[in-house]
């Protein structure tokens, strides 16, 4: 059974940065594929980003582009979420996801979950 925890969460300004963290424990991590997600309150859980096995490809939500990194340290068992140039719509509970092997922009896709990080952008 694969648990994740996020970390990393707070409130920042505008144009700040934020780092989010997730570890994750009881599978192998480099046969996982992760992903992030959000979401907002009255709002469906939508995708941000994701990347693969190996760390190449990744893929993001076109409003994150050039703002959000997403990376991966697989001796670490971490998936980190860069945040930068922050926006107030950005404001949401951050989750990461996890599937082995593979898992798409869908949050069906995904098997494992972790609790999630408030993410707070103040304007």
């Amino acid at each position: 059974q694969v648990q994740l925890a996020e970390s990393g969460g707070g409130l920042v300004q505008a144009g700040g940065s934020l780092r989010l963290s997730c570890a994750a424990s009881g599978g192998t991590f480099s046969l996982l594929a992760l992903a992030w997600f959000r979401q907002a309150p009255g709002k469906e859980r939508e995708f941000v980003a994701r990347i693969s096995r190996s760390g190449s490809p990744t893929d993001y939500t076109g409003s994150v582009k050039e703002r959000f990194t997403i990376s991966r340290l697989n001796n670490r068992n971490t998936v980190y979420l860069q945040m930068n140039s922050l926006k107030p719509e950005d404001t949401a509970n951050y989750y990461c996801a996890a599937r082995f092997y593979s898992g798409g922009r869908d949050f069906t896709d995904y098997t494992y979950w972790g609790q999630g990080t408030q993410v707070t952008v103040s304007s």
